[in-house]
């Protein structure tokens, strides 16, 4: 039980106060040993991908009392990003963009900093205490603290499970010099479910609570910087950005609610958002239509990347005519999937008159491979 001088119970109300929809309190050094043992063995079997920040940072990850010393309590909070019906509804729209949740709205990180330095300034001053926030940027494993601060559990799918919000919560941490009463660390609830590892299209959990990241589409569609493995192209599907199937299908999302923050609700150009809105998007336009956006961070090139794999998987052939412009651009990111989607769109004639006319002045070695890479069978192009 809290102490009578313990500012637990004020600060909770002071976080719901300032938007929060989750508080919970963890000490920095508490449970590191086991959360330090699964990032290593992450680490050693290279699930990181090309995420090298990881093993920069993972001592620091594991143990979150190196991040900062002198502090003695960890303040975890959530904010409520439930989307409004079935996120996964527009996947059997090929025509359509598929976006996870999360990237719908305002870029979550602005979001929560802005709450967060309300929040942490006021409990600096009004408990005369230092005070560090940390937004998902941070070296800070976010589950594990959010899970020993009582606030849900790390589930199967790798992500946070809440009893009150499912899947859906973003999280933040403040790090203090006050010292404040910890929750009790929350019991895992997933039981024999194991909805979320069947429905992954990539196969990206070797076992449950195990994400091989270089699998999962999240990961290919925004972390990894190159070209994407012929492996998974097909099983994108249309999902441009991000992957919520896993998230979606969680028994526990039945009590969740839809956000009640106006800045995490969907922008309305990405209410009902089409391919061909997206294929043509230049520099320019691309910064100007997703600012303030998380969709921002990926840059242009590996957005239209995306496009083009959800265009070659849409079966619309009238989506050819962008994949066909985009056979000109200037970055070999964005050729190389022209090429793959026009494969799976033209028919063999076609495509051979292309590949006649591209292919002799193309000087990028995986373009050229895409090109040389497609074997022609019946009326299309397949791989």
């Amino acid at each position: 039980m809290p102490q009578i001088d313990d500012p637990r119970s004020k600060i909770q109300e002071l976080g719901l106060s300032h938007g929060f929809d989750a508080v919970g309190f963890a000490k920095p050094g508490t449970g590191s040993k086991a959360v330090a043992d699964h990032l290593e063995k992450f680490l050693a079997n290279g699930f990181h991908g090309d995420m090298g920040w990881m093993q920069e940072t993972a001592d620091r990850r594991s143990t979150p009392r190196r991040l900062w010393p002198q502090s003695k309590s960890i303040i975890v909070v959530g904010v409520n990003y439930g989307p409004q019906g079935d996120p996964l509804e527009i996947l059997n729209h090929k025509s359509a963009a598929g976006i996870s949740v999360y990237a719908r709205g305002r870029d979550y990180h602005d979001v929560l900093k802005k709450k967060l330095r309300a929040l942490a300034s006021e409990i600096a001053v009004k408990w005369d205490c230092e005070v560090k926030l940390f937004v998902d940027t941070a070296p800070v494993l976010e589950k594990p603290l959010a899970q020993r601060a009582g606030i849900g559990w790390q589930g199967k799918h790798t992500n946070l499970v809440s009893p009150d919000f499912g899947s859906w919560l973003f999280l933040g941490e403040i790090f203090t010099t006050l010292e404040i009463t910890n929750d009790p660390t929350h019991e895992d609830r997933c039981g024999t479910c194991s909805r979320c590892l069947k429905i992954c299209p990539t196969n990206a959990f070797p076992k449950p609570y195990r994400l091989d990241a270089r699998r999962c589409i999240s990961y290919l569609t925004i972390e990894h910087k190159g070209h994407i493995s012929r492996e998974f192209r097909h099983l994108i599907g249309n999902r441009i950005y991000g992957c919520d199937d896993c998230l979606a299908v969680c028994p526990w999302n039945k009590f969740a609610t839809t956000t009640p923050h106006p800045a995490l609700r969907p922008h309305a150009y990405l209410q009902h958002p089409l391919l061909e809105d997206f294929a043509l998007l230049t520099d320019h336009d691309f910064r100007q239509v997703f600012s303030g956006s998380p969709i921002k961070r990926l840059g242009r090139d590996r957005f239209v990347r995306n496009v083009l794999i959800a265009i070659g998987n849409s079966g619309n052939s009238a989506l050819s005519e962008p994949a066909e412009y985009l056979l000109q651009d200037h970055s070999p990111l964005v050729r190389a999937m022209a090429v793959w989607a026009l494969s799976c769109l033209v028919e063999k004639h076609k495509f051979v008159l292309l590949r006649n006319q591209y292919l002799v002045n193309e000087t990028d070695t995986y373009v050229i491979a895409e090109w040389s890479e497609n074997i022609e069978i019946g009326d299309h192009v397949v791989v």
